[in-house]
């Protein structure tokens, strides 16, 4: 973070934990991301004045160092077997240590949010561009989810299902309102464009 070596990158996320773990301690409700970020500006850390995050990249920087320095301190009190840590961006809880939680929270070998969050290289190779080109690929997968998902209701069908399936329903609707079969050639030409929607 900041072009700062790796010992003091983890010197000021143990700081920031454990402001954040008193801040916990005051609200055993938990808090937001949100909430946290305003807090901790109370506390005096200009990094997270949500008045200068507006700006998206800000906005990624803050919520990087703030869920490293969470998942620092989750690690530390998990070993420590002190308390467990939840963390969302909803909701960041302190719970009472339990080694064998419901959902088996800490016991999972793979954390890929962990895994990312505690790479301080993602942060410090992230630059404005990289987050837009991020961004746009992430705007462009959810819109061709959308249209995915519409086409299927034009098809009648719904997800999960895969295209081996998509091709045989089509099938029997492009012949069901195909015009030669009596069919309606508006709604033949929906179920075209559905499938062509399907078919990239």
């Amino acid at each position: 973070m900041d072009d700062l070596p790796a010992f003091a990158n983890e010197r000021i996320a143990s700081e920031l934990g454990e402001q954040i773990l008193t801040l916990l301690g005051d609200n055993p409700a938990g808090l937001s991301e949100y909430e946290l970020f305003a807090a901790l500006y109370e506390c005096g850390d200009e990094r997270f004045d949500i008045s200068r995050l507006r700006e998206t990249f800000a906005l990624f920087c803050a919520h990087f160092r703030l869920f490293n320095a969470l998942y620092c301190l989750r690690d530390k009190l998990w070993a420590a077997q002190s308390h467990l840590l939840e963390i969302s961006p909803l909701l960041v809880i302190l719970r009472e240590y339990d080694p064998l939680p419901a959902d088996g929270y800490p016991l999972r070998e793979v954390d890929a949010l962990r895994d990312y969050y505690l790479d301080s290289r993602y942060l410090e190779q992230t630059t404005a561009e990289v987050l837009e080109q991020m961004l746009d690929k992430f705007w462009s997968r959810l819109n061709g989810s959308e249209k995915r998902c519409q086409a299927l209701a034009v098809l009648g069908l719904e997800e999960p299902i895969d295209a081996v399936a998509i091709k045989q329903h089509y099938r029997r609707l492009a012949m069901e309102h195909h015009p030669d079969r009596g069919g309606d050639t508006v709604r033949l030409q929906m179920i075209n464009a559905a499938m062509a929607v399907l078919s990239k």
